[in-house]
Order: C-alpha cells, then structure tokens, then sequence
C-alpha cells in the first residue's frame, strides 16, 4: 500500500477532473452542432427525414450509453479504422447529446406558436430567415433551463467512459484506489468534485426554470 496525503489526492483528482471539463464541453459543442442538425430533420415538412431523424434518437436514447462507446471502441477498428479513448470518449458522447439536445431543441421550436411562422411567412421571409429571426430567438426561452439541465447529466456521463480508459475522474481514482485501498475517502472525494462542477449549473437551470414559468 503506497502512502497518500489528502492533499495528494485532491490533486491528482483535481488534474483528471480537467479532462473531465474538457470532454464535456467537447461533447456539448460536438452534440450541440449535430443536434441542429438532427432537430432541423425533426421538423422538416418530409416523412422519411423526420424518420430518418426519429430512428437517430431512438437509436442513441434507446441503448445504453456503454454500449454505444463499446461499439464504437471495438467496432470501428475491425472496419479499419482506429480510434483511442480520447476519440472514442469524444465521438460517443458527441452522438449521445445530439440526440438528447436535438430533441429538447425539437420541442422548443415547436412550442412556438403556429401565428409566428403564418406570420413571417405573410413577410416574405425565407424558412432559414424564419428560423434565425423569428422561431429561434422565442424557442430559445423555451429550451434555456432543459439545456442547462442536460449539461450536469453529460457532466456526469463522462464517468462512463472510464470503463475504455478514459482517464478521467473516475479512471484516475480506481488508480488511487488499488494505490492506498482508501474507497471511501477516494470516491467520496470523487463525488464532492462532481457535486462542486454540477451545483452552480444546476442553480442556473432552477433560476432559469422560474424566469421561464413567470414569463420572463
């Protein structure tokens, strides 16, 4: 057993929390691009896009997020191309949160009333106008606190992908863990990082969630 402070191990903690950050706002902006897209499909005027859209979020909401980066982990090499934990981590997530942002964005644009598209369509206005000047802006409010929302639950994702090496929070305190046979102080440490990245998103999603139910 290998002697560790406390203070060494918050530390070593803290440096894997980084990639912890990183893949997570990797994953927000990878899936938040991809969700356009995928939303965009959603309320498209033709059937077979929107089930082409469908049968992406079902696919990647139906499976178990594991399951998707040991596919993609051990999956794509025997088709020839390599990946490692990074990619893997990134490419998974990437997909998971576009079909979960995608959706929230869906129902966002959709819950903007019917008279706002009549209306800027009686203006003369392209679908692309109507979406950047008109539908956007009004969904926004809308889609603000679920977004948020969904941004602690990719955090918290990210542990997942400590199972393909990722060597994120998690990975790193199974180290320290077979290092100093500490579980306890190690995880709970674990835990309290994570709890510490999430509260302040999670207060922001509540805080926006009032503004929404009071109109504002």
């Amino acid at each position: 057993m290998i002697e560790f402070s406390n203070w060494d191990i918050i530390r070593n903690l803290l440096l894997a929390a980084r990639w912890t950050l990183a893949l997570s706002a990797i994953a927000f902006l990878g899936g938040g691009l991809v969700g356009l897209g995928i939303m965009t499909m959603r309320i498209s005027s033709r059937r077979y896009v929107r089930t082409l859209a469908k049968a992406y979020i079902g696919l990647f909401q139906g499976t178990p997020l594991i399951l998707q980066l040991f596919i993609i982990f051990f999956g794509l090499p025997m088709l020839g191309l390599r990946t490692d934990a990074w990619g893997t981590a990134a490419l998974g997530l990437t997909f998971y949160a576009s079909a979960f942002l995608g959706e929230i964005w869906r129902g966002g644009v959709q819950a903007v009333d019917k008279g706002q598209w009549d209306g800027s369509a009686a203006l003369g206005l392209s679908w692309y106008q109507q979406m950047r000047l008109i539908i956007l802006p009004q969904a926004f409010d809308y889609v603000r606190a679920p977004t948020v929302g969904f941004l602690v639950q990719l955090i918290k994702a990210t542990a997942v992908t400590s199972i393909i090496g990722f060597e994120e929070l998690v990975r790193v305190a199974g180290v320290i863990n077979n290092a100093t046979f500490e579980p306890l102080k190690v995880y709970g440490f674990v835990a309290l990082i994570f709890f510490l990245i999430c509260l302040p998103l999670t207060l922001y999603s509540r805080i926006l969630e009032r503004k929404a139910a009071q109109g504002g």
